[in-house]
């Protein structure tokens, strides 16, 4: 059709021209340098071995905005498995396995091959948080009695109530055999060796739901909360956080102490020979474990690997406590007492059914399950709620308390064990590590102890770090509630949490707003009927001139005064 256009082939390597405006006052020759390039790690262009391949590929989950439909068969990890290995202790990650779990034909065995170091025992020296015995007429009332107690209690952090003697409550997990034997629970992984390093403390305590729900990947990434989104962020890695938790097998209560009862029995062995630990349940076997613990955590010699199932109130296994009557009278006792940990958040007096969203769960009893040497490490609870906790069965857990007024004391001691953290101090509310009660005693912190035994009580009063391990198996149960006189440790909460902007749990405005709501009604009922109430003292007695309502109200409006400088003097409260 056209003429056929010829090709010159041009040697290049022979006559290559300068271009324009880049002619050389020395006289010189370009020639193109052909190498053989060789693949050296870490260069561009360098093949990538599996794990690179496979950190490529989950560095895709968390990014929704990337259609990553085709990497929906790689294997997902928990948290704590993506955070780089260079994070991790490479004290304790050098350490032999103490604990080898589970093995080819099955999943809930467990093999121990470390022992206890009674010679090398570090058990910490501390005095005891009161305990408190009401009587029958002073247990009626919950929050009452917690009240009463508050000003001889505060002081310690903490503090344990043991019930009257007629107070034997029906377990729901022992009396149902298919909760027990059938029901299934997600367990973590907990190296107890690795306690002492930081790590998100919302981050380890959503992964059973993660597990129970089972979502898809995209679904996750939607509702993927605040707290996870800094938890991936360069911040958090740049201080180096580490998390020894990881998903571990599902087990029923039945199975699960069958494990946890031969991992401890197995541990606490002398010579091939069980020991007295196992046949006394009284303090000297306690003090035995507490030692062990703190050993574990402050002079590990192999690795101690523990499985515990926390925060259960929205699985399967649910509330110990009853729920629903069935018509005998032992039952309806307890459905509606004050001390059932699903009552006390919504009793009567209590204001935390003012504040909550709809889809928050902060006054949804949860479940632990424990073995030995499972621990809650050091925390505070979320906007200062009161906390009430209750060992339903099984083995005692140990508690250390700090009290509020040392909060800020705590945090700077937190702040000088990790000096980075002084240029993230917004991560500072979400982070725990377990430190030895010794070694804050000799930063000036108080630290009180207490033991909680089977169908007793411990109270966490606002703002006090805490922490607890178990001494064997157990089922305890542990819910916040928000009593009046939390409300000034409220108002502090939201104004710190702000400056962290962190999300809150519940709204401190809508909770006032409900209660001052809720007196206005009471006031209105008695002037109309003229019949004086337990309603209508109650919250006469906050909303008077010197009540604790009236007080945070004013509170708030001296900050908004302060806070708001066009206000100009032109505003002005009413009185």
């Amino acid at each position: 059709m056209g003429k056929k256009r010829s090709i010159k082939h041009v040697n290049y390597e022979e006559n290559l021209s300068v271009p324009p405006g880049f002619q050389s006052l020395t006289a010189l020759t370009l020639k193109r340098m052909v190498a053989v390039r060789e693949f050296q790690p870490g260069l561009i262009g360098a093949p990538l071995s599996d794990s690179d391949i496979h950190k490529f590929k989950t560095s895709f989950v968390r990014k929704p905005w990337i259609c990553h439909d085709q990497f929906d068969n790689v294997p997902q990890k928990c948290d704590s498995e993506q955070s780089d290995v260079d994070m991790k202790d490479p004290v304790t990650s050098s350490l032999p396995k103490g604990v080898v779990r589970g093995c080819a034909n099955c999943h809930d065995c467990v093999k121990v091959t470390a022992r206890w170091h009674p010679e090398e025992s570090r058990l910490p020296v501390l005095d005891d948080a009161p305990v408190f015995r009401p009587t029958e007429e002073e247990f009626k009332d919950a929050l009452k009695y917690i009240a009463n107690i508050r000003s001889r209690a505060e002081n310690y952090g903490i503090c344990r109530i043991v019930p009257p003697s007629s107070w034997e409550p029906p377990c729901r997990l022992l009396e149902d055999k298919s909760t027990w034997e059938a029901s299934k629970f997600s367990t973590c992984v907990q190296k107890i060796d690795g306690l002492q390093s930081l790590y998100l403390k919302r981050k380890q305590s959503r992964l059973h739901e993660k597990r129970e729900a089972k979502m898809q990947i995209v679904a996750a990434c939607e509702i993927e909360s605040a707290v996870e989104r800094v938890a991936d962020s360069e911040e958090v890695k740049s201080i180096g956080l580490t998390s020894e938790f990881e998903y571990g097998p599902e087990f029923t209560l039945k199975s699960f102490k069958k494990y946890a009862d031969d991992f401890k029995m197995q541990y606490f062995r002398e010579d091939g020979e069980l020991n007295d630990a196992d046949q006394d349940q009284g303090e000297p076997l306690i003090a035995r474990i507490e030692g062990e613990y703190w050993r574990i955590i402050e002079n590990p010699s192999e690795e101690i690997e523990v499985l515990y199932g926390t925060n259960l109130g929205s699985g399967t296994l649910k509330s110990g406590f009853p729920v629903t009557a069935k018509n005998i009278a032992i039952y309806d006792k307890y459905v509606d007492s004050g001390w059932n940990l699903n009552n006390i958040p919504k009793v009567f007096g209590s204001l935390l059914p003012f504040g909550c969203y709809n889809t928050s769960d902060i006054s949804v009893p949860q479940l632990f399950v424990g073995m030995c040497f499972a621990s809650q490490c050091w925390r505070d609870e979320d906007h200062h709620l009161y906390s009430l906790s209750y060992l339903h069965l099984g083995n005692p857990k140990v508690w250390y308390g700090i009290p509020g007024r040392y909060y800020f004391k705590f945090v700077e001691v937190v702040k000088k064990l990790f000096p980075q953290l002084l240029k993230n101090p917004k991560l500072l509310p979400e982070l725990v590590r377990q430190l030895s009660p010794s070694m804050l005693k000799s930063e000036g912190i108080p630290v009180y102890r207490c033991v909680q035994n089977p169908l007793e009580f411990v109270v966490i009063f606002p703002g006090a770090y805490h922490s607890e391990f178990s001494c064997g198996f157990n089922c305890s149960e542990s819910v916040r509630f928000a009593p009046f006189d939390w409300l000034p440790h409220g108002q502090n909460i939201v104004e710190l949490y702000a400056g962290y902007c962190l999300k809150t749990s519940i709204s401190h405005d809508k909770l006032l707003l409900g209660a001052a709501t809720e007196a206005v009604s009471a006031i209105w009922e008695f002037f109309a009927t003229k019949k004086d109430s337990s309603n209508y003292q109650l919250w006469r007695s906050v909303i008077g001139k010197n009540g604790i309502l009236t007080r945070v109200f004013k509170g708030m409006q001296h900050m908004l005064v302060r806070s708001t400088p066009f206000c100009g003097g032109m505003f002005v409260f009413p009185k």
